[in-house]
């Protein structure tokens, strides 16, 4: 008797511990340093594209304005700011712009995400972040799916490859 005792307030406290805590959002914050890291790289690959942007007219201050055959010889993409269609995250929806200097990504900006829901705001507080930085090393929209965040994942890759789209060289 004393067995079967504990074992229901062991199965009973396991299940009131799930319950309380399966929707917990407990988020680990990644630290900042793999930015310098592609800042590293985005520095090398600035020098070694220096001797192409002597002969070509694309380092002007205005990169919304350079024409797409200059930006053309400097990386895949035309410069400029590019809005990709609203994707549905099932939560809500998500829509990016891509800005895209000296024919590669810059930044991955969030112009919408699910944010009315608090499990959403985290949810899009540790993923977004995680997509952008992978997107900007891809240098286009095939990155991972981040754990937790499928949905947001996917919304995030169609978003940013019609915006790559529009932006090609």
């Amino acid at each position: 008797m004393k067995k079967l005792t504990v074992a229901v307030l062991i199965v009973g406290a396991f299940i009131l511990y799930s319950l309380l805590f399966s929707h917990a959002n407990q988020v680990a914050v990644l630290p900042s340093t793999p930015t310098s890291s592609s800042s590293s790289s985005s520095s090398s690959s600035t020098s070694g594209s220096s001797g192409s942007s002597g002969n070509s007219n694309s380092n002007g201050a205005t990169p919304t304005t350079v024409p797409s055959t200059n930006g053309s010889s400097s990386g895949q993409y035309k410069d400029g700011s590019y809005t990709g269609s609203v994707a549905d995250a099932h939560w809500g929806n998500i829509q990016v712009k891509a800005i895209i200097q000296n024919g590669k990504i810059k930044d991955v900006q969030f112009l919408q995400y699910p944010n009315d829901r608090n499990r959403s705001v985290s949810i899009n507080s540790f993923a977004d972040p995680q997509l952008t930085q992978e997107a900007i090393q891809a240098q286009n929209n095939n990155v991972d799916i981040v754990t937790g965040a499928t949905d947001s994942s996917e919304a995030f890759i169609q978003s940013l490859g019609d915006a790559l789209s529009q932006a090609k060289a």
